[in-house]
């Protein structure tokens, strides 16, 4: 299976692409793309985390840590104040990990430790927590697409940005609006 037709990986932010593994959030049928161990795998690979096993238990946890990410990024995103539970799971999937990155003078990789998930799972948290948590942090927004609500990092000049990626949900409003001309 082709790890690019499956998910979305076109966000800049690592902790962000996790988030986008359920589309159309805000649409009446939100679409989950984990739907199992072989999934999470497959995902975990095509960002560069691979680990060796992942099984129907680990699901669960993959899944509660991503919408604790998602969930402090969306109240960021609306300016409210993340809530605790969310904050302190992100936190200790953080502190679990013990991932060290290596380079072997041509390309880098991950080294995981003796749980090889949690370690994965810590260096999404941790990418989150950098992203959230950065003093000249550029705001975290919500996508406009219709049925979207993706996370992204607004870097624009203005700070006026309004979707996760112009190659989907952009072009998708300019498609809708010429064809309402």
């Amino acid at each position: 299976m082709d790890p690019r037709r499956s998910f979305r990986l076109d966000n800049e932010v690592l902790a962000f692409r996790f988030t986008a593994t359920v589309s159309d959030r805000a649409s009446t049928r939100p679409r989950e793309r984990l739907l199992g161990p072989e999934l999470v795998a497959l995902w975990l690979d095509a960002v560069g985390l691979a680990v060796p096993r992942v099984t129907d238990a680990d699901v669960e946890s993959v899944i509660a840590l991503r919408e604790s990410i998602y969930r402090v990024g969306a109240a960021l995103a609306q300016t409210r104040t993340p809530a605790p539970d969310d904050v302190l799971a992100v936190n200790q999937h953080a502190a679990a990990g013990r991932a060290a990155v290596q380079f072997d003078g041509d390309t880098a990789a991950w080294q995981w430790g003796d749980a090889p998930l949690a370690d994965a799972l810590g260096v999404l948290a941790t990418d989150a927590i950098h992203v959230f948590g950065a003093r000249d942090r550029a705001p975290v927004r919500l996508c406009e697409g219709p049925g979207c609500a993706g996370l992204f990092v607004d870097g624009s000049r203005g700070r006026n940005r309004r979707w996760c990626s112009m190659n989907t949900c952009g072009n998708r409003m300019k498609k809708a609006r010429l064809a309402t001309r």
